[in-house]
């Protein structure tokens, strides 16, 4: 049955379906880069707010910069912008759920006047976003922002034609406060320490390059709360799309698959209301940042630390992986001896119950989640997830040769070949500037840990460090990923 308006209430009995008509609800929030996680998160809240018969005027608007999002709005479009979303863990009982919160999208490339005035109504008071960890613009190793890129000058040059997000919520932020409206609240759904206080640097920045009154304006009017976010997520596959019609009968042409846990942890930061989240499991606090490192150093750090490694290995998912021992154990000792000794206390968290939990996640064999995605971008990924950890570690004395493995696994996974002889491509902006850090072997190191947005200046000054780099990495060229971490653990068991 081809998901859409018409066919949603002949959809089998055991999907769950909205209990609202998307069509009465108005427009509250735009979301801009709508992808798997916005929808298995953000809209999956705001879906079950509106479920209790609420959030009316709290519907989304999704927004694309790229021209890759076309195919992503006309999949939506061609099914009046339902989707599905599947819950698969290692139990039956799988979880399908029609879910209608977003209900139009738009593109910057068929006009960018009309997405700037979607943004500029009234009705609009939270503008949201998921557009990746590099999708800031702010150098990591002075915290700068980075005006010299040429998407920004040609925002600053030409404000009517933006293409970034800076730009576009410049330019209607400027038509809000010319016409007597109040501003939103920029929400960032990033998975980047302080996304909200770094959603707001890189805004301000931009704003006073542009037009120094709206930079002003926009610094007294709009908030910009930090929060925590939490699913994982994996890229949505054609067997995905074949297991939702085979099993379920549903016809999707962009469903979601994500695993059964969720989290969302958010600052009551909002300058004009907000949807009532706390009501579906949102947990509202005055500070994040606890959170925030627990989840960004276990998870998303010990995410890379065994990503590349299996990568090299010729896995090719994540719970392929955690089927290995080694890397289970390895996991285990970076997450108990290199990370949790620099957590403080979590409210209402058990540390080792949670890193249990993070185990068991990942091993979760029935999302299949894609070692390539958790690869993707890993020039930005670094400096955020796992480069204060090492830096904690060189500052504080300690060994770092279960964190070296990790820089040592992305080094040679650069190059572009697994044990096995299989080439793969490198996803990732800055693919073609990482592979050429480490073209030569002769000055890998000195200019792959010299690249300072990456690695900042302490990793590079530690001799510990760039010894036990290059120990790691000479053992994975000559005896490989298995031999490599027995030797590892061996040396630290």
């Amino acid at each position: 049955m081809k998901l859409n308006r018409q066919n949603l209430h002949q959809l089998a009995e055991h999907i769950q379906l909205p209990a609202y008509d998307p069509a009465t609800r108005v427009h509250g929030i735009v979301h801009i880069g709508v992808g798997g996680f916005h929808r298995a998160h953000q809209a999956f809240y705001t879906d079950a707010l509106m479920n209790k018969g609420e959030a009316e005027e709290w519907a989304i608007c999704g927004a694309g910069l790229r021209s890759d999002d076309r195919k992503v709005r006309d999949a939506l479009a061609g099914q009046d912008f339902y989707y599905t979303l599947v819950e698969l863990g290692d139990t039956p009982d799988t979880e399908v759920r029609v879910i209608g919160a977003i209900t139009d999208m738009l593109l910057a490339e068929d006009g960018a006047a009309a997405l700037i005035g979607k943004l500029a109504e009234p009705s609009v008071r939270i503008v949201s976003l998921t557009i990746t960890e590099g999708g800031y613009c702010i150098d990591d190793s002075s915290g700068e922002f980075m005006a010299h890129l040429p998407q920004i000058q040609h925002d600053l040059a030409h404000p009517q034609a933006p293409g970034t997000v800076f730009g576009f919520l410049c330019a209607a932020l400027k038509q809000r406060r010319d016409a007597g409206i109040e501003a939103f609240t920029v929400m960032s759904c990033d998975n980047l320490p302080h996304n909200g206080a770094v959603a707001r640097k890189a805004l301000l920045a931009f704003a006073k390059l542009h037009d120094p009154a709206l930079h002003d304006w926009i610094a007294s009017h709009v908030q910009f709360p930090n929060a925590m976010v939490d699913r994982i997520t994996p890229m949505t596959s054609d067997a995905h799309r074949a297991q939702l019609h085979e099993r379920h009968g549903v016809e999707d042409s962009w469903p979601v698959v994500c695993e059964p846990f969720v989290q969302w942890v958010l600052e009551d930061k909002f300058g004009a209301g907000r949807p009532a989240w706390e009501k579906v499991g949102v947990q509202f606090t005055d500070d994040v940042t606890p959170y925030e490192e627990m989840k960004i150093k276990l998870l998303n750090g010990s995410h890379l630390a065994l990503t590349y490694l299996g990568f090299l290995k010729g896995y090719r998912f994540v719970h392929e992986t955690m089927n290995d021992p080694l890397f289970v154990r390895y996991i285990r000792a970076y997450m108990d001896r290199d990370v949790t000794p620099q957590l403080a206390s979590v409210p209402g968290i058990d540390l080792e119950g949670y890193k249990d939990t993070l185990i068991e996640r990942f091993s979760n064999q029935a999302i299949a989640d894609q070692l390539e995605r958790v690869c993707s971008d890993g020039s930005s990924k670094f400096p955020k997830f796992t480069v204060p950890t090492i830096d904690r570690l060189i500052r504080d004395g300690q060994d770092t040769e279960r964190a070296a493995l990790v820089v040592a696994a992305w080094a040679l996974y650069l190059g572009g070949i697994d044990e096995n002889g299989t080439r793969y491509s490198i996803p990732d902006p800055r693919a073609e500037f990482c592979q050429a850090l480490v073209a030569d072997p002769a000055s890998l190191t000195h200019r792959l840990l010299g690249v300072e947005e990456i690695f900042g200046t302490h990793i590079p000054q530690s001799a510990a460090f760039v010894a036990a780099f290059e120990r790691n990495l000479h053992s994975l060229r000559t005896q490989g990923v298995h031999a490599t971490l027995e030797q590892l653990l061996a040396g630290q068991e």
